[in-house]
């Protein structure tokens, strides 16, 4: 059985990445992009997660062998863009945004109600709590709780002026009780939905042409409190640019609870393959998704 719980850390320790945000204050990010493919991403190709990104683009986007890892490294190189753009942000630096479907998250946003914001593996989701989330309504949002250091800290300095809570994932679950008492208090609760965190339960759902497990957790939340749900895409355009993708997630709050799940599950289904569709490399999977 391959582990897929959420467990990943930002590569590095709290010198490199010190010094990676002073660099990044006068050097431009296209510099580490080019310096992360020449120098660091060609031992990639020999680790298990450049495998499953290549048997990805093989199998399921039924490429060729050579198309297929062309693809796989392309998908690391923009990964790594992912990474340095946060650290840029750190720096200090900004990046243009362009929204679709921003009236989604106005609504819910106006409403004295919490709702639930899902998002996935894909594109740089990071971007959009310090670009766009900015309102009256108490944003939280579900973190790994042994992220390093120097990253909390800077998300803690970016955060400072502004509505957006962190919310660590812990072993003993107590974070639970946080994500009920935001929802009580009409706040937002932002959660990943394509790993397991927490508990071990999934639901089985057919994924790109096969069957895959999506945790239970995150819509169990959303029916259990009977709020409204988005998911949300933060995907890369070009150096500077991002689009960020906010659809409403809708289900029959009268219908029974195993209905308003997989209701809800089939909606960020359908929303998570489409944007997979039109950003095939910024799908960051680096395990067997589809492993039983």
């Amino acid at each position: 059985m391959v582990d897929k719980k959420w467990g990943g850390t930002t590569f590095g320790n709290s010198l490199m990445h010190r010094s990676l945000v002073g660099m990044l204050r006068v050097v431009d990010p296209r510099f580490f992009y080019f310096f992360t493919y020449i120098f660091i991403l060609p031992p990639c190709i020999f680790t298990k997660g450049f495998r499953f990104a290549y048997q990805f683009f093989r199998y399921h986007r039924q490429m060729s062998p050579l198309r297929s890892f062309i693809m796989a490294y392309k998908n690391h190189c923009i990964f790594a863009q992912a990474v340095i753009d946060k650290f840029a942000m750190y720096a200090g630096r900004h990046f243009e945004i362009e929204l679709d479907g921003y009236d989604n998250f106005i609504e819910l946003s106006n409403k004295p109600e919490g709702f639930v914001q899902l998002s996935s593996h894909i594109g740089n989701y990071e971007i959009a709590g310090y670009s766009v989330i900015a309102n009256k309504k108490r944003f939280n949002a579900l973190v790994y709780s042994d992220e390093k250091i120097t990253v909390m800290n800077n998300r803690n300095k970016m955060f400072d002026n502004t509505n957006i809570h962190m919310i660590p994932i812990k072993k003993d679950m107590s974070h639970l009780f946080e994500i009920n008492e935001a929802l009580s208090n009409g706040e937002t609760i932002s959660i990943p939905a394509d790993r397991l965190w927490g508990s071990s339960k999934y639901v089985p759902k057919k994924f790109l042409g096969q069957e895959a497990h999506f945790p239970l957790g995150p819509f169990q939340i959303v029916t259990i409190r009977e709020v409204d749900a988005l998911i949300v895409h933060v995907m890369k355009e070009s150096h500077m640019k991002y689009r960020v993708y906010i659809t409403r997630l809708h289900y029959d709050k009268n219908a029974s609870r195993k209905e308003q799940i997989e209701e809800l599950i089939t909606g960020y289904v359908n929303e998570l393959e489409r944007i997979i569709s039109l950003y095939p490399t910024q799908w960051y999977n680096y395990f067997d998704f589809w492993a039983q």
